[in-house]
């Protein structure tokens, strides 16, 4: 790698700062890595001379920055949230019968309409798990950059359809539309000793997650280190804001290379199939939900939420405009998220999706 790509990558990130600035700014979901993918994207379309030939963008630089986000998630895994797992039972058992019917549901939505090769249309049949299906989609070498747009489309519609569809079932304004906000996370450790846990839950989760074959391992590996860190009493684990805006922007930059030159056709594409994915998925969710109705204690509203294939964060803001416990909605959105991703890694060996 020459100097030259350093420089390039030097070039982008500052450009994805700004796109996530702005989608801040405006108020769009997961911002600082929608905005930084799309600017970046955008940029390398319509400048494609100003790249190098053969440019990629730094695979290992990407990946330490993904294993913050992996702590991100793994931060919210604690004792309270495992102890209300026996009490959500019917709905957890739901949920799996959820990840199954959801995916195949994708998986034929994109294959049969879509006419995605199987490698691609499984990945981004997943019905969470982002990051995760994103970096096993790029292992199993289907087609990243229609991936990444189907993946973000998902996260994208149900963040906009279901607060909508709860707001005019509500009567007024819920999740971040309604001004509330998750609390902050509050850490016994003092502040040297938090970065350097970080850090260090950073380093060696890089290092164990590929050496155990965890899939996402370069994500996996910190995430389970962190949780594990958690249950033992150490933390809670807090990843500063700044940290994970970086971390956001640096994976959002990465991901915006691949759309050098993506047709619009193919946007589009994705975008129809999108919808017609996350209107399915939210009616395999309100049948189950009818379901288990009667032999659970979460009202119908609240499970509607932990059944949406959305983001855990705007999930939860949700849950709290409806007075509900988020940590009811973080535990099934953890579970779905879990589940989805062993199912990748268990099918995707099975169904021979692995490039070798």
């Amino acid at each position: 790698m020459n100097i030259k790509f350093y420089l390039t990558t030097g070039f982008l990130l500052p450009i994805g700062a700004v796109g996530g600035l702005l989608a801040e700014t405006i108020g769009l979901p997961m911002p600082w890595m929608l905005g930084s993918l799309l600017f970046v994207a955008l940029a390398v379309s319509l400048r494609k001379s100003a790249l190098p030939e053969n440019y990629e963008f730094p695979a290992n630089f990407r990946k330490f920055f993904m294993a913050f986000i992996g702590i991100m998630i793994g931060s919210q895994v604690n004792w309270a949230l495992i102890n209300q797992a026996p009490q959500m039972l019917p709905s957890l058992i739901a949920i799996s019968f959820f990840v199954i019917l959801a995916h195949a549901s994708n998986f034929f939505i994109f294959y049969k309409i879509g006419h995605y090769d199987k490698s691609t249309a499984f990945f981004c049949g997943a019905p969470g798990g982002l990051m995760e299906s994103i970096s096993m989609g790029e292992e199993a070498g289907c087609d990243i950059r229609v991936l990444t747009v189907q993946q973000f489309l998902r996260i994208i519609f149900v963040i906009i359809l279901v607060p909508v569809f709860m707001s005019i079932w509500i009567g007024e304004p819920v999740g971040s539309a309604s001004g509330i906000k998750l609390p902050e996370v509050t850490t016994k450790l003092d502040f040297p000793s938090n970065y350097a846990l970080v850090l260090l839950l950073a380093v060696l989760g890089l290092y164990i997650g590929p050496k155990l074959r965890l899939p996402a391992g370069h994500l996996m590996g910190p995430l389970l280190l962190t949780a594990a860190v958690n249950l033992t009493g150490i933390g809670p684990i807090y990843l500063p804001d700044f940290m994970l805006v970086i971390s956001q922007i640096v994976v959002g930059a990465g991901l915006g290379c691949r759309f050098l030159g993506i047709d619009k056709l193919i946007l589009y594409r994705a975008v129809g199939l999108s919808l017609i994915s996350v209107i399915s998925m939210l009616a395999i969710g309100l049948l189950l939900c009818f379901i288990i109705l009667p032999i659970t204690l979460i009202p119908v509203n609240v499970l509607l939420i932990c059944f949406a294939p959305g983001g855990v964060t705007e999930m939860s803001l949700i849950a709290l405009s409806l007075s509900a416990n988020p940590a009811t909605v973080t535990l099934h959105h953890l579970y779905r998220i879990i589940l989805t991703v062993f199912g990748l890694t268990l099918l995707r060996k099975r169904l021979g999706l692995i490039k070798v």
